[in-house]
């Protein structure tokens, strides 16, 4: 099980990723994704079973001016297909994302996830914290159903 950061020849097997983590949601095309590689600062770090994509997660690395102009990292669009969850899919591909943030000298990752207790739990089992701050967000589009 060895994470690695997508290649442009994987977008339009991520779309089905993508597919799985939205739902009925819109997702955009392979140019989105390639879009995504392409930007400074972002990667997309994936596992694979059985030489199929199962676990993904965004990573942006951002310039910053405070802590020293040390960068922050967010992490989005994490999502490990429902058959493989509970086998260490998930954290594998997040331990590799946040590795990666820190060899970048990321001073902090954060990133934002439902309100499940199952999602919330699954984070803080990797280290992350809601006690330091509040996450909000605002959107121009509807937010999708979780269950």
């Amino acid at each position: 099980m060895t994470p690695r950061r997508v290649a442009p020849e994987d977008a339009v097997e991520l779309l089905g990723l993508y597919r799985a983590l939205v739902g009925d949601a819109p997702v955009g095309e392979e140019d989105a994704v390639l879009a995504v590689l392409a930007h400074p600062g972002s990667e997309i770090w994936c596992l694979e079973d059985n030489g199929a994509l199962v676990s993904m997660v965004t990573l942006h690395v951002l310039p910053n001016v405070t802590q020293g102009a040390r960068p922050y990292a967010l992490i989005e669009n994490v999502v490990t297909l429902e058959a493989h969850q509970g086998k260490g899919f998930g954290r594998a591909v997040m331990i590799a994302a946040m590795n990666a943030a820190w060899a970048q000298d990321a001073y902090k990752i954060m990133l934002l996830t439902g309100k499940t207790a199952q999602a919330r739990g699954f984070y803080e089992k990797l280290g992350f914290g809601a006690d330091e701050k509040w996450g909000m967000s605002i959107r121009r589009a509807p937010t999708r159903a979780i269950y």
